[in-house]
């Protein structure tokens, strides 16, 4: 693999950054460790030309593909600022001598929170009611109590996740102080799996939850997990939690099965486009809901992600690589 020369000041090079640190984070101990340039988002036709000299570089959903990687004579170093890492070609980059690291374990908390968000949206229906009390409906009741949508309780109920890795546990962990059963299914046998989840397999999965969260990364096994067969297994009044990937669920499939209810509700932190387009199909669904991926991003979270990345811009420089998916 190929290194930095001691006593050489590496350049580093942030390709988008702007998700990550939009201005409330600091720079500085990246900034440390090499010259630094940073641009808040760069365009695939602009990579090359901003790159080209770079010795690291940063990236959170830039693709960098073989035929691009061996336009940077320079680079040697290639840190993801995400967990993900499916937008490098990182058996190409192996074979250009170059280290890919990415960032593990940062946004556990602030993705199981939003998984909860949404659940407790649809359960609930908060925002319903509110704009109901604002518009007097409740200043007009001839009752103390109305509900406009059916309510949930989440005790009893079965939590079904799928991918139980950090993220999935700790969907887990919550949804046991709900009082809910939790179920999970993983693709390979977890080795200290805690008493309180029931391993399944993937049919019992989709067949048993009355909640089913996804928490898995995107690899090619799992593309287009939940296709028209996998949703129609889902108990009617089942609800579908996506903050994995977008390219996990068919979209078409899912539109279809929502119009007839079965499962009842979807929420959605990631698309299989992103942005979408102003036609996306579920945009039009009141049994979905969409936020724009952005359970990974709590300042907290995001300031992790960059201690992270940091570390492994570090490590890397020391020789000593931390972190690498190559």
């Amino acid at each position: 693999m190929k290194t930095i020369p001691n006593g050489t000041r590496p350049l580093i090079v942030v390709l988008d950054g702007h998700t990550l640190n939009p201005g409330d984070l600091s720079w500085a101990p990246l900034e440390a460790l090499g010259a630094l340039r940073v641009f808040p988002r760069t365009a695939p036709p602009d990579v090359i030309e901003r790159a080209v000299e770079a010795n690291i570089i940063l990236a959170n959903k830039v693709r960098l593909n073989a035929a691009l990687l061996e336009q940077l004579p320079r680079l040697a170093c290639i840190c993801v600022t995400a967990t993900g890492y499916n937008n490098i070609d990182t058996a190409a980059a192996a074979a250009l001598g170059i280290t890919v690291c990415n960032a593990v374990g940062y946004s556990t908390h602030s993705v199981a929170q939003h998984v909860f968000a949404l659940l407790l949206e649809i359960s609930n229906q908060v925002a319903l009611h509110d704009r109901s009390v604002r518009a007097l409906d409740w200043s007009s009741q001839p009752d103390f109590s109305y509900w406009k949508h059916p309510l949930m309780e989440l005790a009893g109920k079965t939590m079904g996740i799928y991918g139980f890795g950090r993220i999935g546990q700790q969907v887990g962990e919550i949804a046991r102080a709900f009082g809910m059963q939790v179920i999970a299914y993983r693709r390979q046998p977890h080795p200290e799996a805690p008493e309180w989840v029931r391993m399944v397999p993937l049919e019992t999965l989709f067949a048993e939850s009355d909640v089913l969260s996804l928490n898995a990364p995107l690899n090619p096994d799992n593309i287009n997990l939940v296709d028209k067969q996998r949703l129609a297994a889902m108990k009617p009044g089942a609800i579908l939690i996506n903050t994995g990937r977008g390219e996990l669920i068919v979209e078409n499939d899912l539109e279809e099965a929502l119009r007839r209810g079965r499962p009842a509700f979807a929420a959605l932190d990631v698309l299989r486009q992103e942005p979408p387009p102003r036609d996306h199909p579920l945009f039009a669904l009141p049994n979905c809901l969409i936020t724009p991926h952005q359970a990974w991003a709590s300042r907290e979270a995001r300031q992790r992600l960059l201690d992270i990345s940091i570390q492994n811009v570090r490590q890397f420089l020391m020789g000593t690589p931390v972190n690498r998916v190559n």
